[in-house]
């Protein structure tokens, strides 16, 4: 089983066309000269997931399943990948309405929202000033089984405005998705799951907000990599490099594949990021074209 993660960056369905990787707020991001780089944005985010080679993919940043369908049926099967029959969207917290999502080749059991759970439903003592019976969750943490193995897509609180604010989030989040994983197995370490998805730690986090979820409940298999190759976003506007994205399996699914190392697939990241030197996509250009602010990352459990 090859699964993969990618963050989209605002996929968003809009009359007849898709959004592109792009964030209005920014500069140089809106406005119509902006709008005409959207096609060739999608173009590449396809050829991104084209290359993962992935059975199941977990996304982040889809607007809905309309969105999602979109996508898949007008660029992701166009662009030489064989189809995903098996697709989720379902509605989170988001306000902007960017939702986690997944798409596999294989038949999903068990698919569940999280998006309704509050800190009171798991006992959490909320932030403070955070109500007990909001939800947890700034998205969502879907779940879904596939095979013996069963998956947790997750995107967590950005670190701003407020980095102190919203790590107390992540905190809270990180928690819940713990929690989520001990009701359902007896014995966690010994069953097979990863959570996965864009869970934005800081890399200068010290301690990391989401702690309740790293070693010893679980393996960081992104660990498995050099530390000077662990990174997958860029933010151009800072030239920041960070490592958001996760793979945390269980310590259970690590022991059975102790070879299982990630690949982050960087070819669809704008040219600025100069700390990528591997192959680009043809269409890349300096900021954009691009396929996405973020790589995807892309695990393989043999025989799973």
């Amino acid at each position: 089983m090859r699964i993969a993660s990618f963050n989209l960056q605002n996929l968003r369905l809009r009359g007849d066309r898709l959004d592109g990787a792009r964030d209005t707020d920014t500069p140089g991001d809106s406005g119509a000269r902006a709008a005409r780089l959207d096609p060739a944005d999608r173009r590449l985010t396809a050829a991104v997931l084209r290359d993962t080679g992935a059975d199941v993919v977990a996304l982040q940043e889809v607007f809905d399943r309309a969105t999602l369908d979109a996508f898949h049926d007008r660029l992701l099967v166009p662009s030489g990948t064989p189809p995903y029959p098996h697709r989720v969207c379902l509605p989170g917290n988001d306000g902007r309405g960017l939702d986690v999502a997944l798409m596999s080749r294989l038949p999903l059991r068990d698919i569940r929202s999280h998006a309704a759970l509050t800190p009171r439903d798991l006992g959490l003592e909320p932030p403070p000033g955070q109500d007990p019976d909001a939800p947890v969750f700034r998205r969502d943490c879907l779940q879904a089984r596939t095979g013996a193995l069963t998956l947790f897509i997750c995107h967590f609180k950005a670190p701003y405005p407020d980095p102190d604010s919203a790590a107390a989030i992540r905190r809270m989040e990180a928690q819940a998705v713990r929690g989520i994983i001990t009701r359902a197995f007896p014995d966690p370490a010994a069953a097979l799951w990863l959570v996965l998805g864009d869970l934005n730690e800081p890399v200068e986090a010290d301690p990391p907000a989401i702690a309740p979820l790293l070693p010893p409940f679980s393996v960081d298999l992104v660990a498995r990599l050099p530390a000077d190759r662990r990174w997958s976003w860029f933010e151009p506007h800072g030239a920041l490099y960070g490592q958001p994205d996760s793979l945390l399996a269980s310590p259970a699914l690590a022991a059975r594949f102790p070879a299982a190392r990630p690949e982050i697939l960087r070819e669809g990241l704008g040219l600025e990021a100069r700390c990528n030197r591997g192959p680009h996509l043809p269409e890349v250009g300096h900021h954009r074209p691009h396929a996405s602010d973020h790589a995807a990352l892309v695990v393989e459990f043999p025989g799973l």
